[in-house]
């Protein structure tokens, strides 16, 4: 797996180590993914060997695609790789660009192509320790109220997702 993703440099898109991108704030893509089931998502604990925001909890999966990769075989490959999901069949629901200091030293300043993905009620994880801690599913409105209690367990974007991104993602249907 390469350490370089697309990056906007000069105003083009050129193949730029992830390290140097979120050290230097570089605009850059990413995917994000929110497993669904009824009305609750399929959160993760990010592992505690993370290089930005160890153990806070996030959507059910986001990265950056690899230089030449389509976001939605990106979403289906971080889905296995992170979670051991497969099958499922990710749906795009918007393409979004957010700003936000992930601490250490790097902020992320992402274009994110946002993916829906139903699961089945016997939908099988299967957890990659290097990448996830705990998963855990969660109601949007208890997630909400608990993101506003206690912040800091849940890392920037999902944060930013939840305030400012609700209905683009999961529709208006979810946010009344």
């Amino acid at each position: 797996m390469s350490s370089e993703i697309p990056a906007w440099v000069d105003e083009e898109l050129k193949p730029v180590d992830k390290i140097e991108v979120h050290r230097a704030g570089l605009r850059h893509k990413a995917v994000s993914v929110f497993v669904i089931r009824d009305r609750s998502i399929l959160l993760q604990r990010r592992a505690l060997g993370k290089y930005h925001t160890p153990g806070l909890w996030a959507n059910t999966c986001c990265t950056h695609p690899d230089w030449g990769e389509s976001a939605l075989d990106c979403a289906q490959r971080r889905l296995s790789e992170e979670l051991g999901i497969t099958g499922l069949q990710p749906e795009h629901r918007e393409v979004l660009e957010y700003r936000a200091d992930v601490g250490g030293g790097m902020i992320e300043h992402e274009v994110v192509d946002v993916f829906i993905a139903e699961a089945p009620p016997d939908l099988p994880i299967s957890p990659n320790p290097d990448e996830v801690m705990d998963t855990r599913w969660a109601d949007l409105a208890t997630l909400a109220e608990d993101v506003a209690r206690q912040p800091e367990a849940y890392t920037p974007w999902l944060r930013i997702y939840l305030r400012d991104h609700s209905a683009a993602i999961f529709g208006p249907e979810w946010t009344t």
